[in-house]
Order: structure tokens, then C-alpha cells, then sequence
């Protein structure tokens, strides 16, 4: 498998995770300050794709 295969899956496979986050928890939110923010599927599934990428770069560490 390519390197760039092997990026593209761990992103994936982040993304997934991340965006099944919110489905299996429920609706979430942030609350600073008296004011508060509904936090969706989509920022999750970001978050989840870095952090696979995140994975993959320190894989090619070692």
C-alpha cells in the first residue's frame, strides 16, 4: 500500500470515527461565558480526519 493510500484511509477511517461521535452521543454543545454553540456531524468528522492524519504522520515516524 502507497503511502498516499495509507493517508487517505487513516483520514477516512478518522473522519468515520469522528462523525459517528455525534450519532452515537447525541447533540452536543459548548458553553462559554453565558453563551453556548451547537457543535454538528461536520466539525467531529474534521476533527476526526486530522486526527487520523495526525496518526499517520507519527506512524512514519517509526
Amino acid at each position: 500500500m502507497s503511502d498516499a493510500t495509507k493517508g487517505a484511509t487513516m483520514a477516512g477511517g478518522g473522519a468515520l470515527a469522528g462523525a459517528a461521535i455525534p450519532a452515537v452521543v447525541g447533540k452536543m454543545g459548548l458553553a462559554v461565558g453565558g453563551t453556548a454553540v451547537a457543535v454538528g456531524a461536520a466539525p467531529l468528522a474534521v476533527a476526526g480526519a486530522v486526527a487520523g492524519l495526525a496518526l499517520f504522520g507519527i506512524s512514519k515516524l517509526f
